[in-house]
């Protein structure tokens, strides 16, 4: 027996119509590092995206499922990009302006991108790699910047505006198949080649709807949301979608991600809401502590991309922002889980080791645990094991190029179909993921597991301690022990000894997992996503490029 409901297919046209006619005032804001920031409206970004429709198809010959890329900060005309590219039948593909070039080049190449949209000021990155790219056709640059580097470039090139200027302000969008490719982002390839990963429209549209719900993100037009997640970066994390959903306002920081611009747009815009990893509020919260602003307005915090040290959060409380920890990654669309305290614990004691944990399942993702031997574990908060999911916004298989079946490697996908994070974690009775540990970073010392990331956040408590991170190195007895790097405040009269004593003070660390190796280092290296890069510290160990002390 079929329903009688209507079959109307989930696309993002449909998001961009809805954004610009039912929320057609709310607006996009851009920094511009100048005394006004560029504003526009949900309505301009609507009309402008059809524009570039028009243009794309018309001037430059876009068809359906043609793969249009982007080499852009967080703006407005990324936005545009974000609805236009997809809404048309082709394929967006963000590329990720903080990858090496050679990553860069086999992206671009891999997914035969013919269409490159680049902010002008990104023009130095694009234009010597442009011989390395046959398929690309188009190069549209948007915003200031110099255009001397494309001068006899391979491919034709095009200012944004003049490209759309004069084109029709309405598109008639196809009623695609909710299931066709929508936008793509590739892994940063820290192991192998980059992966790329495709979503569709019914994806999107799904996650948008659990952005937006109350026990996730949330927000609504009363909303402002400073969108420091870079749009190429899991398509920001859902926001651009889910706000075109509820008319929240977007503040875009374009190129300004440093702590001073960041803290200066939350004092003069007064977002109430803002996205980012841990990073991007280490260096907030020591602008905030350096020169104090009135950041009042900001009440919520969502931080993903790696665990958020437990002093951090205390430190965003004081300051009145409240930090929602998130778990997701590129294969899920990002958002996997979301720590609201269950409501039977606010208030209480309990409630802050709630907000700890990387949070609760959505409905729409499912969960397990697997342990070494490929059994199932329970949720009792105390067996810990490989974390595999599966549901309507997580990735089945991984893009293996335009003439080529989907790829799906047995360490990233079981045999009935679920996602192999390569997390490590818990799960307690009710719901609530606490990952220990990435599996390739879980140091494995004596038959036994450490957590390299308790090790950091307990380091990451000291009042010295600006930075942390923890990696497993050999140990002819052990097998692995950990080997603690730290970056220490200036100014600092802290010892290796004395965070020694400090991690085994009052049980925070087990006594044969404190580390015996230690060294300091000036800052932490990042991946192009700002977590935490062990493989290169592990590499500077093995080279022998530490000086480490061994207590």
């Amino acid at each position: 027996m079929l329903s009688t409901m209507q079959d109307v297919p989930l696309l993002i046209s449909r998001i961009l119509t809805h954004g610009s006619r039912v929320h057609g005032e709310s607006q996009v804001t851009t920094w511009t590092g100048e005394a006004e920031p560029h504003r526009r409206s949900f309505a301009e970004v609507g009309d402008r995206a059809a524009q570039l429709a028009h243009a794309l198809r018309d001037d430059l010959g876009v068809r359906d499922d043609d793969r249009v890329a982007t080499l852009m900060w967080n703006n407005a005309e990324h936005t545009e990009a974000y609805f236009a590219i997809p809404s048309m039948g082709a394929v967006l593909h963000t590329l990720n302006l903080r990858l090496p070039a050679e990553q860069l080049v086999w992206i671009v190449n891999h997914a035969a991108d013919g269409v490159v949209i680049v902010n002008g000021s990104l023009i130095p990155m694009i234009a010597p790699l442009l011989g390395k790219l046959p398929t690309v056709r188009h190069i549209v640059v948007s915003g200031p910047g110099d255009r001397a580097p494309l001068e006899g470039a391979t491919a034709a090139v095009h200012e944004y505006e003049d490209l759309i200027a004069g084109k029709p302000t309405t598109y008639d969008w196809p009623e695609l198949d909710e299931r066709r490719a929508a936008a793509m982002c590739y892994t940063s390839g820290t192991t192998g080649d980059p992966k790329g990963v495709v979503y569709s429209h019914r994806s999107i549209y799904l996650h948008s709807m659990q952005v937006n719900m109350a026990q996730s993100m949330g927000l609504t037009d009363q909303d402002t949301s400073l969108v420091v997640v870079p749009q190429f970066h899991v398509n920001a994390w859902g926001l651009p979608h889910a706000t075109f959903m509820t008319g929240v306002n977007l503040l875009m920081p374009d190129r300004f991600l440093q702590p001073a611009p960041l803290a200066e747009m939350i004092e003069k815009e007064r977002p109430s809401h803002a996205a980012a990893v841990p990073t991007i509020w280490q260096g907030l919260l020591g602008e905030l502590t350096a020169r104090p602003r009135d950041v009042s307005s900001l009440t919520q915090v969502t931080i993903g991309g790696s665990a958020c040290p437990p002093s951090l959060m205390a430190a965003f409380d004081k300051l009145g922002m409240r930090v929602c920890h998130a778990w997701g990654m590129t294969e899920t669309s990002p958002l996997g889980t979301v720590s609201r305290p269950p409501a039977h614990v606010v208030g209480t004691e309990q409630e802050f080791a709630y907000r700890l944990t990387q949070g609760r399942f959505p409905a729409g993702v499912e969960a397990r645990l697997t342990g070494p031997g490929g059994e199932r574990l329970p949720w009792d908060g105390e067996s810990a094991g490989e974390l595999e999911v599966r549901g309507p916004w997580i990735a089945g298989a991984y893009y293996n190029g335009p003439d080529a079946e989907p790829l799906r490697p047995a360490d990233k996908f079981s045999e009935d179909g679920w996602l192999k994070t390569g997390d490590v974690g818990i799960i307690s009775a009710d719901g609530f993921l606490t990952l220990t540990d990435r599996a390739k970073d879980v140091i494995k010392s004596g038959g036994e597991w450490i957590s390299s990331v308790e090790l950091e956040n307990a380091l990451m408590s000291h009042p010295d301690v600006a930075e942390a991170a923890v990696v497993a190195v050999p140990d002819d007895k052990w097998g692995e022990r950990p080997l603690a790097t730290v970056v220490l405040r200036e100014g600092s009269a802290a010892t290796f000894e004395t965070l020694r004593t400090f991690l085994a003070e009052e049980g925070k660390i087990a006594k044969w997992q404190l580390p015996e190796r230690w060294t300091v280092i000036e800052s932490v290296p990042k991946t192009s996503v700002g977590k935490f890069d062990k493989k290169v510290l592990r590499r500077r160990y093995a080279d022998g490029q530490l000086d480490v002390t061994n207590l």
